[in-house]
């Protein structure tokens, strides 16, 4: 448990440096560029802004991907705006931050989930791949099927009678949706983690429990 409320407290000091809040401004600014390029596919509309979501919280904990999960909605409403400013929907985008920041952060140094070929003995880590999957799961079932969902319910978007119908609609969307996703995060997430370390030369630090 210490590490877990340590988490929070590494990630509430993010906020003093001064590379997070560019990093971050810039990533919040990407992601309303991917929104901008949406692609509606049949019945989905597939919309990759999650990544630039999901990296910040990778990068700098649940605050700091709290945080800019709000932003992100506060800031994608004012540039595209489309219906009434709903606060709630707001508050759900901020719990994407917050679930890949518990997910992610600090949580991709070390070794704790090793693969190793029998045939040549070589090892690999799989301790972030498998936290991404966790994390996007989590996001997809909670965010998305549940709160959404119930949202839409609140505020009429979804009439009461068609509510199971709704349901079996939004988790067939997010299952197809999550076969996309899932090879995005394996390949966008270590890619920004690697840039980010080279650009300001940090060293590895222990993986935290």
């Amino acid at each position: 448990m210490k590490g877990f409320f340590g988490m929070f407290v590494l990630s509430a000091k993010e906020f003093t440096k001064l590379r997070t809040l560019t990093v971050t401004a810039m990533l919040v600014a990407v992601s309303m560029l991917i929104e901008m390029f949406a692609v509606d596919v049949g019945f989905i509309r597939l919309n990759f802004a999650f990544l630039a979501t999901a990296a910040i919280g990778m990068l700098f904990g649940p605050c700091v991907g709290l945080t800019a999960g709000l932003a992100c909605d506060v800031v994608g409403h004012l540039a595209h705006p489309v219906g009434a400013f709903l606060p709630m929907y707001t508050l759900a985008a901020g719990l994407q931050g917050l679930i890949y920041g518990l997910f992610l952060y600090h949580r991709m140094d070390g070794h704790s989930i090793l693969l190793v070929s029998h045939s040549t003995g070589k090892q690999r880590d799989l301790t972030l791949f498998l936290r991404m999957i966790g994390a996007r799961l989590v996001d997809i079932v909670v965010v998305n099927l549940l709160i959404n969902t119930a949202l839409n319910l609140h505020y009429g978007f979804i009439p009461e009678e068609a509510y199971g119908t709704a349901i079996v609609a939004r988790v067939a969307k997010n299952v197809l949706e999550l076969a996309v996703d899932i090879p995005l995060l394996f390949v966008v997430l270590p890619a920004v983690l690697m840039a980010y370390k080279r650009v300001f030369r940090l060293r590895a630090k222990p993986a935290e429990v």
